[in-house]
């Protein structure tokens, strides 16, 4: 479990670095010039954040994989960690709408692989939580 924990961590690490192709991915120059200047800060601010926050979830990982799983402290943070994935896999079905990704090859390719990702963190650190009554 503890290779499966630093597996996750890498790919967490490389998640945040997608962030950056964002803005031009996305064409957030042409898309957010209409709004007010704060908006568009924070869309930027945000997104810098979440990149942020998905970087040390994923060097946590890498770096304290043992401890996650073995200590209290651990056990407490991958229930904290599962429950977040559990949210943001709630949103990848309720919150996006499908007019997204439906008949767009690439979007859906990226919506499935997205809900199979949040489902195998839900599941891996809400295991690391629940495995200590094993």
């Amino acid at each position: 479990m503890e290779l499966q924990i630093e597996i996750i961590g890498y790919l967490l690490i490389l998640l945040s670095c997608i962030h950056v192709i964002f803005p031009k991915y996305f064409g957030w120059k042409e898309d957010l010039a209409p709004l007010q200047q704060i908006n568009r800060s924070m869309m930027k601010v945000h997104t810098f954040f979440i990149a942020l926050t998905v970087f040390l979830m994923g060097l946590l990982c890498v770096t304290s994989a043992e401890d996650l799983l073995q200590t209290e402290l651990g056990r407490k943070i991958c229930l904290g960690l599962g429950l977040f994935w559990l949210i943001r896999l709630f949103f990848q079905f309720f919150i996006y709408p499908s007019s997204l990704w439906k008949g767009r090859r690439l979007e859906t390719v990226i919506h499935i692989v997205a809900i199979v990702f949040w489902v195998f963190l839900t599941y891996s650190f809400l295991w690391g939580y629940f495995s200590q009554w094993n």
